[in-house]
């Protein structure tokens, strides 16, 4: 059989009937959330445990509803399952205070926040409650025992399995709904499609062959946007819906960081190697802005971005793999995404073009798509040409996927081997006979190929605009995202030859913490065993990329950390934990340049890496490749390759981030213009702070000239007009000296 199904009902698409196995019966609606966790402990009884999805999806009232009972009553056994709970950043002294919580407060206004996650933190969860998370904030968990315990390690794509394995009874997930025009409500799991069907459907079977009872719960936020394709249900997807205006609360924003210069050299780097016509993984943060903005400056700046390329190094030293793998030209083909995590980023390479190649459920049109035998337009000898592909008998779903794309007219239907043209000619579906092609040619065709898709997504997080955007955007231009299951974005399993099709020319691009000569990854633990986020869909890309002939794993590193005032590399000659295994090494790319990896020898790999690290770590990385005898005892690094260090990187973008080409900011800030100044000046303040003699900072506080006139307002908002203690005088005294050397005051 061919995996030309519309796979909106494969791996994991829920817009169809359920099996009978589902429940098929119109849910309870509540409008109240405490109704809904009575309705929750008179079917399950006093062992809760609820599977919930991974960031924005999670129902907050609801599940802040059932740990109050659990905390109210020890009786009540309650285990939540899920990752990335996410929580309002906290200031870590009086200073980061005084400067984030007016931010925090305007961004977060109307959030409901998670309250076991609040506990959880603190260390104050009662004994009856346990939570079992496959992914944290990176690093927010490193202090925290029990959340360490109590981590389960699991690929994105096995999270449902396990999930399901640790006795999951309720599944239960913030969704949005609305009327069609024939009046039937729908609902849209919206942000997370992700893991949600896959668990259900593993509840609904064990529960109608007479295991554990189990239910699926949905609370209304119409605030979330709309998505349409795998992500729509039927109201029976769902036993309980809770629904009312009070929880149409505002919904969790991540506000942008800051671009800097290390993030644009990896940025640029990372954008050479995306091939035009091709396919586009990036996550979220710093890094993933850096490569959308330098893809605008490779499309519509064309000579500034080949100029940044020639004077980072980057075309003498990696010109051949960026002819062979990537491109210097606009995007005239345009990209397609598929991603686990659908950022921002994607919807502003949407609006400049970049982001236009459109993939389509059926494999033998795809391909043609891809060999450029066929257009947008639909042509009689398209027929012809899927006949040749192999696609002969035309069955029911492939009718309805061809004509979901537009190959046959809308007024056609299908009944028992035969397509029924408008007429009522009854014409026999078998492309493989001349007479009914020709037939099919003249009365059942359709003009204009139709719903294809510019990404498939997993799940959605970003800032507040993001979501507006996706609200705003109109009903065409939003069903040209397609969020689904990871089992349809993470790998090739549910249709090899369809998946491999769409994602020509992959580029997968992820970040890690730190990379060991032998080309292995280390991104989601530290050595000692602490986990600081977790492995998510990082494996699962990476190993795609080895599947896809055309494909690529771009890993971004950075080449070095600072922990308490001291540098070091994360370029590294060995470490006790990776997360990605030196079989899968591909490309890494640090802010000094591109390693590709993929096929070469233990030496080729360790130059390749030591070439890109920072020039004061490089002869001790060497020497420890010399002394285990990875690298031959007369090698001398490449003097191209010796000058790494952060000021050649100023010297070369500094201009470009002062000419606007590589702000800062690329698609806007929660923060204010005085923020962003205040932002940047308390980081040099600490670090000036933590480097200095702390007597000499003590009598520049005591001897600082009084505050200009300029510096009031910036003072006024740190409250910092008049210090009384002497730690705010020299914190004023240096906070005034930065700001008029940003030239802020």
């Amino acid at each position: 059989m061919h995996a030309n199904t519309i796979l909106r009902r494969a791996a994991g698409g829920q817009n169809h009937k359920h099996s009978a196995a589902l429940n098929m019966n119109t849910p309870a609606e509540l409008d109240s959330v405490e109704a809904a966790v009575e309705a929750i402990i008179a079917k399950l009884g006093n062992d809760i445990r609820i599977g919930l999805p991974l960031g924005l999806g999670k129902p907050v009232e609801l599940v802040n509803a059932l740990y109050a009972r659990a905390c109210a009553d020890p009786g009540v056994q309650l285990t939540i399952l899920t990752a990335l709970s996410l929580e309002r950043p906290q200031p870590g002294s009086d200073l980061e205070a005084r400067f984030l919580q007016p931010f925090l407060d305007r961004v977060f206004e109307g959030c409901p926040e998670l309250r076991y996650a609040q506990d959880q933190r603190a260390g104050k969860l009662p004994a009856n409650v346990r939570v079992l998370e496959f992914f944290f904030k990176p690093g927010s968990m490193l202090g925290n025992g029990a959340a360490q315990r109590d981590y389960i390690n699991s690929n994105y794509t096995h999270a449902a399995r396990d999930v399901y394995s640790q006795g999951c009874n309720i599944a239960a997930q913030m969704v949005c709904k609305r009327r069609d025009a024939d009046g039937r409500t729908r609902y849209s799991l919206s942000c997370n499609p992700d893991t949600s069907g896959e668990l259900a459907a593993m509840m609904r079977a064990a529960e109608a062959e007479g295991g554990r009872p189990c239910m699926v719960v949905a609370q209304v936020n119409d605030r979330l946007p709309y998505m349409a394709h795998d992500a729509e249900v039927e109201p029976d997807f769902f036993d309980l819906v809770v629904d009312h205006p009070r929880y149409h609360s505002a919904l969790f924003s991540t506000p942008k960081m800051p671009v800097g210069i290390a993030d644009y050299a990896i940025g640029l780097a990372a954008t050479a190697l995306i091939r035009d016509g091709g396919t586009l993984q990036v996550g979220i943060g710093a890094l993933g802005d850096a490569i959308v903005q330098a893809s605008f400056l490779r499309h519509q700046h064309n000579s500034q971005f080949r100029a940044l390329l020639t004077d980072l190094g980057l075309e003498a030293a990696s010109g051949e793999l960026i002819s062979s793998a990537g491109g210097r030209a606009p995007f005239e083909k345009g990209l397609y995404g598929a991603t686990e995590m659908f950022v921002d980023g994607f919807l502003h390479l949407l609006d400049a073009g970049i982001l236009k190649r459109q993939v389509y459920d059926f494999t033998e049109l795809q391909q043609l798509l891809n060999e450029d035998r066929v257009g947008e337009r639909v042509e009689p000898e398209l027929l012809d040409l899927l006949e040749e592909k192999g696609e002969r008998v035309i069955r029911t779903h492939e009718f309805e996927a061809l004509q979901f794309h537009g190959v046959f007219r809308d007024d056609c239907r299908y009944e028992l081997g035969h397509i029924i043209a408008p007429d009522g000619e009854r014409i026999m579906a078998n492309l493989a006979i001349p007479e009914s092609r020709e037939r099919l040619k003249q009365k059942c065709l359709g003009e204009k190929l139709r719903n294809g898709y510019v990404l498939h997504g997993g799940f959605f997080l970003g800032p507040r605009d993001f979501y507006a955007a996706l609200n705003n955007m109109s009903e065409a231009q939003r069903r040209k995202i397609c969020m689904t299951s990871v089992a349809k974005v993470n790998q090739l399993d549910a249709a090899p030859e369809l998946y491999k099709a769409q994602r020509i020319h992959a580029r997968f691009i992820n970040t890690g913490l730190m990379v060991t000569l032998s080309g292995a990854v280390v991104s989601d633990g530290l050595e000692d065993g602490r986990v600081v986020s977790g492995v998510g869909g990082q494996y699962n890309f990476v190993a795609l990329a080895h599947h896809l002939l055309t494909g690529r794993s771009i890993l971004m590193i950075r080449a070095l950390r600072e922990s308490k005032g001291k540098l070091a590399s994360n370029v590294v000659f060995n470490y006790g934990h990776i997360t990605i295994p030196r079989h899968l090494r591909d490309i890494v790319i640090t802010e000094y340049g591109i390693a590709d990896l993929r096929g070469r020898t233990d030496a080729e790999v360790a130059k390749a890496l030591i070439n890109i690290a920072d020039s004061r770590f490089q002869a001790e990385l060497l020497a420890q490749a010399q002394a285990a005898g990875k690298i031959e005892a007369d090698y001398t690094i490449p003097a191209e390759h010796r000058d790494n260090r952060p000021q050649r990187l100023q010297q070369v973008l500094q201009p470009a981030m002062d000419a606007g080409q590589l702000p800062a900011f690329p698609f806007g800030s929660d923060l204010t213009d005085m923020e962003q100044a205040l932002g940047k000046a308390l980081k040099a303040v600490q670090k000036r702070a933590a480097a200095s003699n702390k007597l000499l900072l003590l009598w520049h506080g005591l001897t600082a000239a009084r505050p200009p006139q300029a510096a009031q307002p910036y003072l006024e908002r740190m409250g910092l007009l008049n210090p009384t203690s002497m730690q705010d005088k020299v914190v004023r005294a240096l906070l005034i000296e930065q700001l008029e050397s940003q030239g802020a005051i």
